[in-house]
């Protein structure tokens, strides 16, 4: 796996002082002078008392959390890292990567991801020594002549990370750009999710449109039927009045899926990062064939591939450097500085004398109203804060993944009984109508049969958009980081072209190999995207055959075929 964090500049520059584990010292500044080198040996015998009480061992020990059970189901399909090819869809593929290109959100989280880097950086630039150039001129005036003073020199200032606070604090924001990679990850899975459930319920949209446009045809033509036979006096007004009742109710239904329709699109179209005005989309009415159920594999290694866990856990690490460096700014501090300096009357004589200045300064703190204090215990909070939420998001994790399992199962199950239902009201609804052509059945009992079909087909087909529903779910609790770097290969067939989306390309380096968690790199992104002509879907419904092949509404309540 990649990596998601800036390279700490652990480097110290030359002509800096180190400090190592035996408490050496060296300062590679060289001067002629005698009373230089009296200054710079006071200086190593202060550095060698001090550095020998110092502890930099303040990391600790993380808490681990207790094993935990296996899933309940495992599994036997391996899922992709893009787990929406999974469906075999190639407009949702396309959408899929269309979004993961241009979704504004997406793209704020990858700034954010390079903002995190520069952070890092900048925290790095502690390691090294603060170097200034100074060029400067004045004038003096009074009584007699006015004289100039110019200058030229260079000003140097360095502080010693005797206790590790420096490093500490660049570990901390390292860690945390581990994290903010990772939430751009777990951004890019929940877009990835959303875009799919907006497309499968567009499917379901416009399947359940084409359905009603069938249910207000023999509606409609009941309708028509009754009010031929009331004008015989073969019914009465109210069979009338109750044909047309249900007539408008399906009208109304139609009504309310044209607009659910219209949202749906608006709503995929911001997620791809296009204008919702113009928004059209043809899914089709044909849902994808359900795949295999995934592979869950291990709960532990479920914690290796979540980014919203891994996210947490960078937090946590991040949170425990935090603790080390405000333990570490507790104890003294040396600030070391050097001068190299020219003053001079005249613009001629700059480049002739030149003054050399070394010091340094042991800071100790001695008295702050418990201000430093204050901030190792609220930073030993922060860190137990933490841990909780790191805790509670692998528990919520694994009940997402047993949720969605148990869910599929009785969803399986709830749409088989679903498929009993219609069938057996599409042969309640056969027979009520030829007894009512006989006078044995009222005309409320057959539009009960027909209203209890309809319901029953338009349920069916809600049912088949929240099982795929619960599997984008499983796949999302399942799924690791999306591998940006398609197989464009396997959409040369469709008319697909490769467009690269670079995203960021510094390099990073993981946490540590002992880790259990590595972060991902981001890197140039190639993207898929449609040729002018996209594949056709076909437009048949996906709703089972519930009764027997029969004769139109319009000619059973006629009597007017040959067989009755």
């Amino acid at each position: 796996m990649g990596n998601c964090a800036g390279r700490a500049l652990s480097a110290r520059p030359e002509g800096a002082v180190t400090i190592g584990p035996e408490h050496a010292v060296s300062i590679s500044i060289m001067t002629p002078a005698k009373t230089v080198c009296f200054r710079l040996a006071q200086w190593l015998l202060l550095l060698l008392l001090v550095g020998g009480c110092a502890d930099r061992n303040v990391r600790g020990t993380l808490p681990t959390l207790q094993p935990s059970p296996d899933f309940t189901e495992l599994g036997s399909d391996t899922a992709p890292n893009q787990w929406w090819t999974a469906f075999a869809d190639s407009q949702l593929d396309f959408h899929v990567g269309n979004g993961l290109s241009n979704n504004y959100s997406l793209q704020a989280a990858s700034s954010r991801v390079q903002a995190a880097r520069a952070v890092t950086r900048r925290e790095a630039s502690d390691f090294w020594p603060d170097i200034d150039g100074i060029l400067g001129i004045s004038t003096n005036g009074g009584p007699g002549e006015n004289s100039e003073t110019y200058s030229l020199g260079l000003d140097a200032s360095y502080q010693v990370d005797l206790w590790g606070e420096i490093e500490s604090r660049v570990e901390a924001q390292r860690l945390r750009a581990n994290a903010t990679c990772q939430d751009y990850h777990a951004v890019a899975l929940g877009l990835s999710a959303e875009i799919t459930s907006v497309w499968f319920s567009l499917i379901e949209a416009h399947a359940q449109a084409e359905l009603l446009v069938e249910q207000i045809k023999t509606n409609r033509t009941g309708a028509e039927l009754q009010e031929e036979r009331f004008g015989l006096g073969f019914v009465r007004s109210a069979d009338v009045l109750r044909q047309r009742q249900l007539l408008e109710s399906t009208l109304e239904q139609a009504v309310v899926i044209e607009s659910q329709i219209k949202l749906l699109e608006h709503q995929l179209a911001v997620l791809l990062g296009e204008m919702p005005q113009s928004a059209s989309y043809d899914p089709g009415t044909s849902f994808p064939e359900m795949p295999p159920l995934p592979l869950t594999g291990l709960p532990s290694e479920l914690l290796l591939r979540r980014p919203d866990i891994q996210r947490n856990y960078y937090a946590l690490l991040a949170a425990d450097r935090d603790l080390a460096s405000a333990i570490s700014q507790q104890f003294p501090r040396l600030n070391l500085s050097a001068s190299l300096q020219n003053l001079s009357e005249n613009p001629e004589d700059l480049l002739k004398d030149w003054f050399v200045s070394l010091g340094g300064q042991l800071i100790a703190p001695l008295f702050d109203g418990g201000q430093r204090k204050a901030e190792v215990d609220r930073s030993a909070a922060v860190k137990a804060q933490l841990f909780q939420e790191y805790a509670q998001s692998v528990l919520v994790a694994f009940r997402e993944v047993e949720d969605a399992l148990v869910e599929e199962e009785f969803q399986l199950q709830r749409i088989e009984r679903l498929e009993k239902q219609a069938k057996l009201a599409g042969q309640a609804s056969n027979q009520l109508r030829e007894q009512y052509l006989i006078g044995d059945a009222q005309y409320l009992d057959v539009l009960n049969a027909i209203t209890g079909q309809q319901r029953l087909q338009r349920n069916l087909l809600s049912a088949q958009l929240e099982l795929r529903l619960i599997r984008v779910s499983l796949y999302l609790a399942l799924a690791g980081n999306i591998d940006p770097n398609y197989d464009v290969n396997g959409f040369n067939e469709l008319g697909l072209q490769p467009s690269t989306v670079s995203i960021a390309s510094d390099e990073l380096q993981p946490v540590s190999e002992a880790q259990p968690i590595n972060a991902t790199n981001l890197e140039t992104v190639e993207m898929p995207e449609f040729a002018s002509e996209v594949p056709e879907i076909p437009d048949s419904p996906n709703i089972p055959d519930t009764t027997k092949p029969e004769k139109s509404l319009l000619d059973r309540l006629r009597g007017t075929t040959n067989d009755e």
